[in-house]
Protein backbone atom coordinates (compact mmCIF):
# COMPACT_ATOMS: atom_id res chain seq x y z
CA UNK A 1 0.00 0.00 0.00
CA UNK A 2 2.72 2.81 1.18
CA UNK A 3 5.03 1.65 -2.36
CA UNK A 4 1.13 2.35 -4.44
CA UNK A 5 1.00 5.67 -2.26
CA UNK A 6 4.44 6.60 -3.18
CA UNK A 7 3.76 5.83 -6.85
CA UNK A 8 0.68 7.82 -6.90
CA UNK A 9 2.21 10.86 -5.14
CA UNK A 10 5.11 10.73 -7.74
CA UNK A 11 2.69 11.00 -10.56
CA UNK A 12 0.78 13.92 -8.98
CA UNK A 13 4.19 15.43 -8.67
CA UNK A 14 4.93 15.03 -12.27
CA UNK A 15 1.81 16.12 -13.59
CA UNK A 16 2.22 19.14 -12.01
CA UNK A 17 5.55 19.96 -12.85
CA UNK A 18 4.80 18.92 -17.01
CA UNK A 19 2.16 21.28 -16.73
CA UNK A 20 4.31 24.18 -15.38
CA UNK A 21 7.08 23.51 -17.65
CA UNK A 22 4.46 23.25 -20.84
CA UNK A 23 3.03 26.77 -19.32
CA UNK A 24 5.74 28.13 -19.12
CA UNK A 25 7.15 26.73 -22.63
CA UNK A 26 3.76 28.30 -24.58
CA UNK A 27 3.70 31.28 -22.52
CA UNK A 28 7.25 32.22 -23.98
CA UNK A 29 6.44 31.44 -27.32
CA UNK A 30 3.00 33.42 -27.07
CA UNK A 31 5.16 36.39 -26.11
CA UNK A 32 7.38 36.41 -28.58
CA UNK A 33 4.53 36.18 -31.33
CA UNK A 34 2.12 38.61 -29.15
CA UNK A 35 5.64 40.87 -29.29
CA UNK A 36 6.22 40.51 -33.22
CA UNK A 37 2.72 41.26 -33.62
CA UNK A 38 2.97 44.51 -31.71
CA UNK A 39 5.84 45.51 -33.87
CA UNK A 40 3.72 44.94 -37.00
CA UNK A 41 1.03 47.10 -35.84
CA UNK A 42 3.41 49.55 -34.93
CA UNK A 43 5.40 49.66 -38.16
CA UNK A 44 1.66 49.16 -40.08
CA UNK A 45 0.33 52.72 -38.69
CA UNK A 46 -2.62 50.70 -37.05
CA UNK A 47 -5.20 53.31 -35.68
CA UNK A 48 -7.44 52.92 -32.22
CA UNK A 49 -10.10 51.59 -34.36
CA UNK A 50 -8.58 48.37 -35.73
CA UNK A 51 -6.95 47.80 -32.09
CA UNK A 52 -10.19 47.91 -30.40
CA UNK A 53 -11.24 45.50 -33.13
CA UNK A 54 -8.48 43.28 -32.21
CA UNK A 55 -9.44 43.76 -28.47
CA UNK A 56 -12.71 42.69 -28.66
CA UNK A 57 -12.03 40.09 -31.05
CA UNK A 58 -9.41 38.51 -28.90
CA UNK A 59 -12.03 38.41 -25.98
CA UNK A 60 -14.51 36.55 -27.87
CA UNK A 61 -12.19 34.22 -29.01
CA UNK A 62 -11.27 33.94 -25.33
CA UNK A 63 -14.78 33.55 -23.99
CA UNK A 64 -16.02 31.56 -27.04
CA UNK A 65 -13.72 29.42 -28.38
CA UNK A 66 -10.98 28.53 -25.83
CA UNK A 67 -13.11 26.04 -24.09
CA UNK A 68 -14.12 24.46 -26.51
CA UNK A 69 -10.27 24.10 -27.76
CA UNK A 70 -8.03 23.98 -24.99
CA UNK A 71 -8.53 20.43 -24.44
CA UNK A 72 -6.82 20.16 -27.67
CA UNK A 73 -3.96 20.74 -30.19
CA UNK A 74 -6.16 23.34 -31.68
CA UNK A 75 -6.21 25.29 -28.60
CA UNK A 76 -2.35 26.16 -29.42
CA UNK A 77 -3.43 27.76 -32.20
CA UNK A 78 -6.20 29.51 -30.36
CA UNK A 79 -3.38 30.91 -27.86
CA UNK A 80 -1.12 32.03 -30.22
CA UNK A 81 -4.37 34.12 -32.00
CA UNK A 82 -5.20 35.65 -28.60
CA UNK A 83 -1.94 36.45 -28.29
CA UNK A 84 -1.34 38.44 -32.02
CA UNK A 85 -4.38 39.77 -31.30
CA UNK A 86 -3.46 41.32 -28.23
CA UNK A 87 -0.10 42.36 -29.24
CA UNK A 88 -1.60 44.06 -32.16
CA UNK A 89 -3.78 45.83 -30.16
CA UNK A 90 -1.31 47.65 -28.50
CA UNK A 91 0.23 48.80 -31.78
CA UNK A 92 -1.25 52.22 -31.18
CA UNK A 93 -0.77 52.93 -28.03
CA UNK A 94 2.91 52.20 -28.27
CA UNK A 95 3.19 54.72 -31.16
CA UNK A 96 1.83 56.75 -29.39
CA UNK A 97 4.22 56.44 -26.56
CA UNK A 98 7.26 55.73 -28.94
CA UNK A 99 7.00 59.21 -30.22
CA UNK A 100 7.44 60.91 -27.07
CA UNK A 101 11.42 62.20 -26.65
CA UNK A 102 11.42 59.50 -24.01
CA UNK A 103 9.05 56.73 -25.29
CA UNK A 104 11.13 54.20 -25.98
CA UNK A 105 12.99 54.21 -22.44
CA UNK A 106 9.16 54.02 -20.99
CA UNK A 107 8.44 51.47 -22.64
CA UNK A 108 11.33 49.63 -21.61
CA UNK A 109 10.79 50.27 -17.74
CA UNK A 110 7.15 49.00 -18.49
CA UNK A 111 8.50 45.92 -20.13
CA UNK A 112 10.81 45.20 -17.41
CA UNK A 113 8.38 46.18 -14.54
CA UNK A 114 6.25 43.29 -16.02
CA UNK A 115 9.28 41.11 -16.18
CA UNK A 116 10.59 41.53 -12.92
CA UNK A 117 7.22 41.05 -11.16
CA UNK A 118 5.93 37.87 -13.04
CA UNK A 119 9.06 36.51 -12.23
CA UNK A 120 9.02 37.53 -8.52
CA UNK A 121 5.21 36.46 -8.12
CA UNK A 122 6.15 33.26 -9.96
CA UNK A 123 9.18 32.45 -7.27
CA UNK A 124 7.07 33.12 -4.32
CA UNK A 125 4.85 30.83 -5.41
CA UNK A 126 7.21 28.57 -6.11
CA UNK A 127 8.31 28.91 -2.73
CA UNK A 128 5.49 29.58 -0.24
CA UNK A 129 3.53 26.40 -2.32
CA UNK A 130 0.34 28.10 -0.71
CA UNK A 131 -2.83 27.92 -2.11
CA UNK A 132 -4.38 31.16 -3.13
CA UNK A 133 -7.01 29.91 -4.94
CA UNK A 134 -9.53 31.74 -2.46
CA UNK A 135 -8.36 35.20 -4.15
CA UNK A 136 -10.44 34.37 -7.32
CA UNK A 137 -13.87 35.81 -5.99
CA UNK A 138 -12.01 39.25 -4.90
CA UNK A 139 -9.95 39.30 -7.66
CA UNK A 140 -13.56 38.65 -9.87
CA UNK A 141 -15.33 41.26 -8.28
CA UNK A 142 -12.63 43.85 -8.28
CA UNK A 143 -11.89 43.53 -12.29
CA UNK A 144 -15.83 44.13 -12.35
CA UNK A 145 -15.79 47.12 -10.24
CA UNK A 146 -12.85 48.26 -12.12
CA UNK A 147 -14.17 47.58 -15.56
CA UNK A 148 -17.55 49.67 -14.94
CA UNK A 149 -15.49 52.60 -13.19
CA UNK A 150 -13.50 52.94 -16.40
CA UNK A 151 -16.63 53.05 -18.25
CA UNK A 152 -18.02 55.12 -15.66
CA UNK A 153 -15.03 57.55 -16.63
CA UNK A 154 -14.52 57.17 -20.33
CA UNK A 155 -18.27 58.59 -20.60
CA UNK A 156 -19.04 60.51 -17.90
CA UNK A 157 -15.58 61.51 -15.56
CA UNK A 158 -13.59 62.06 -18.38
CA UNK A 159 -10.69 62.69 -15.32
CA UNK A 160 -6.87 61.31 -15.92
CA UNK A 161 -6.57 61.27 -12.51
CA UNK A 162 -9.33 58.72 -12.23
CA UNK A 163 -7.66 56.87 -15.00
CA UNK A 164 -4.35 56.79 -13.56
CA UNK A 165 -5.62 55.36 -10.37
CA UNK A 166 -7.51 52.48 -12.43
CA UNK A 167 -4.30 51.89 -13.84
CA UNK A 168 -2.55 51.46 -10.43
CA UNK A 169 -5.76 49.23 -9.34
CA UNK A 170 -5.43 46.72 -12.79
CA UNK A 171 -1.34 46.41 -12.05
CA UNK A 172 -1.94 45.84 -8.35
CA UNK A 173 -5.00 42.66 -9.77
CA UNK A 174 -2.98 41.87 -12.45
CA UNK A 175 -0.60 40.92 -10.05
CA UNK A 176 -3.33 38.99 -7.58
CA UNK A 177 -4.28 37.35 -10.05
CA UNK A 178 -0.56 36.05 -11.73
CA UNK A 179 -0.37 34.71 -7.97
CA UNK A 180 -3.38 33.00 -8.25
CA UNK A 181 -2.70 31.12 -11.14
CA UNK A 182 0.66 30.53 -10.68
CA UNK A 183 -0.63 29.09 -7.05
CA UNK A 184 -3.18 26.66 -9.09
CA UNK A 185 -0.70 25.42 -11.56
CA UNK A 186 2.10 24.57 -8.73
CA UNK A 187 -0.75 23.04 -6.38
CA UNK A 188 -2.54 21.09 -8.92
CA UNK A 189 -5.69 23.13 -9.20
CA UNK A 190 -5.38 24.05 -13.09
CA UNK A 191 -3.97 20.59 -15.36
CA UNK A 192 -4.55 22.60 -18.52
CA UNK A 193 -1.63 24.57 -19.61
CA UNK A 194 -3.30 25.91 -22.36
CA UNK A 195 -5.80 27.54 -20.49
CA UNK A 196 -3.20 28.71 -17.81
CA UNK A 197 -1.10 30.30 -20.49
CA UNK A 198 -3.68 32.40 -22.17
CA UNK A 199 -5.02 33.65 -18.22
CA UNK A 200 -1.31 34.40 -17.50
CA UNK A 201 -0.48 36.31 -21.00
CA UNK A 202 -3.69 38.51 -20.58
CA UNK A 203 -2.61 39.18 -17.28
CA UNK A 204 0.98 40.09 -18.48
CA UNK A 205 -0.49 42.31 -21.27
CA UNK A 206 -2.89 44.74 -19.23
CA UNK A 207 0.18 44.79 -16.84
CA UNK A 208 2.21 45.98 -19.27
CA UNK A 209 -0.35 48.44 -20.78
CA UNK A 210 -1.25 49.66 -17.14
CA UNK A 211 2.56 50.30 -16.14
CA UNK A 212 3.02 52.10 -19.53
CA UNK A 213 0.51 54.36 -18.91
CA UNK A 214 1.54 55.19 -15.28
CA UNK A 215 5.20 55.90 -16.50
CA UNK A 216 3.63 57.77 -19.14
CA UNK A 217 1.65 59.71 -16.57
CA UNK A 218 4.45 60.69 -14.02
CA UNK A 219 7.04 61.23 -17.52
CA UNK A 220 5.00 64.25 -18.49
CA UNK A 221 2.83 62.59 -20.57
CA UNK A 222 -0.32 63.64 -19.21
Amino acid sequence: MSTFTTTATMGSVQVKNKVLSDTMRLLSYTLVFGGLSSWFAVTTGAGFGSAMVASLVAIAVIWFVLPKTQNSNKGIVTAFAVAGLLGYSLGPMLTHYLAMPNGASLVMQALTGTGVSFFAISFYAQNTKKDFSFMGGMIFFAMVGVIALSLINIFFIESSFVSLAISFAVVLLMGAFMLMQMSSIINGGERNYIAATVGLYLSLHNMFASLLHILGAFGGDD
